[in-house]
Formats: structure tokens, sequence, C-alpha cells
């Protein structure tokens, strides 16, 4: 017999809660690592920049938006920029260069010393990606590294002091899913050290 569609929209939720549930032990100790990253770079005057393709550029611009407008407190704005919102720079750099280099041009440009790069893939192998962790360490910044299933390329560009939260899922929505929970939990905590 067909299952109903509600049935299957229940199971993806249930598939969704498992996800979260999973996760929940495994990736509380980074998330924790990198509100600490994140609140030193804040402390000490320095920005955050964020990047992904996709729904992670998606996520990347809805971090940024959080932090420089307000999360679930009035405060000030924080110092954060979406580096997937500029139309002009990323078709230029893809035109001019190619895609891959659509993120690490810009931190070459914007990138200082002690800020902070949020970078987001799912596969964890978006070459883009990749290539903007690598532009990040050699601009000094640190990384928070947002990747799925194993790591991929991000997990061996990564130096100490940089740190993955990698969500245990082999689903791309899923993955996403807790992408979006990671980035709610650092916007709160972020508050809750700054302002709490």
């Amino acid at each position: 017999m067909k299952m109903d569609l509600q049935d299957q929209i229940k199971q993806l939720f249930d598939a969704s809660i498992q996800t979260k549930q999973d996760a929940r032990d495994v990736l509380a100790g980074s998330i924790a690592a990198a509100v600490e990253l994140l609140v030193q770079t804040i402390k000490a005057g320095n920005k955050i920049l964020s990047c992904g393709n996709g729904g992670s550029a998606a996520d990347a611009q809805h971090f940024a938006a959080e932090l420089v407008c307000r999360f679930e407190r009035e405060r000030p704005g924080l110092p954060a920029i979406a580096l997937t919102t500029d139309t002009s720079a990323l078709t230029a750099i893809s035109n001019d260069y190619s895609y891959d280099q659509v993120f690490a041009k810009q931190i070459h440009a914007l990138g200082r010393e002690s800020d902070a790069l949020l970078a987001i893939s799912t596969s964890g192998n978006s070459p883009s990606i990749v290539n903007a962790i690598d532009a990040a360490h050699h601009q000094g910044m640190s990384v928070i590294a947002l990747t799925g299933r194993d790591g991929g390329a991000m997990a061996q560009h990564l130096q100490g002091g940089d740190v993955e939260i990698r969500v245990p899922s082999e689903s791309t929505a899923r993955i996403q899913e807790v992408h979006l929970l990671s980035i709610h939990c650092l916007c709160h905590q972020i508050d809750e050290n700054l302002f709490g």
C-alpha cells in the first residue's frame, strides 16, 4: 500500500530529528570551541567573513545577517560580512579568473590578520570553499568549517586553531538542517558571551 503523503512528511521530520539527536553530543564540543574563537575575534575588534555555495550561501548570509542586525536580543551590531552577496564581485571574479577563486579573491582583499572565516560546504569538497580556507590562512585568519560526511578536502586544509563542525550524516538535506541549527547555536552563544 502506498504511503500516505502526511506519513511521508512525518518520516522526513523523524529523519531530521534523528540526525540532530545523533549530532548533539558529537558537535557540542566543536560548536563551543567555535563560539570561543568567534567571541575572541569580535572582542579583539576583528570581523567574521562567511561563504558557501547554494544552500550554504544562504546559510552564510543568514549567519552574517543575524550578527549585523540581531539574533534574539537587542544589542549593537557585530562585524560580519557574507562573501556571497556582492554580485558585481562574484561575477567579475568568476568571469576574469574562475569560480574557484570567487571567495579567495575577496578574502585577500577584505580579510585581515586575526579575522575569522566561517566556511560552509555539506560535502567539504567545494573548490571555491577550499580555496577560501587557504586564502584565509594566507591572511592570518582562523577558520571555522561547517562540513558533513567525512569532512572532504576542507578537513585536510584546516590548521591548528581552526575548528571543524562536521555533521555525522551522508544526506545533504540533513546536513544543511544541522548546519542551520549550529549557526543558531553560534549566534545565541556569541550573544550570551558578549552581552549576557
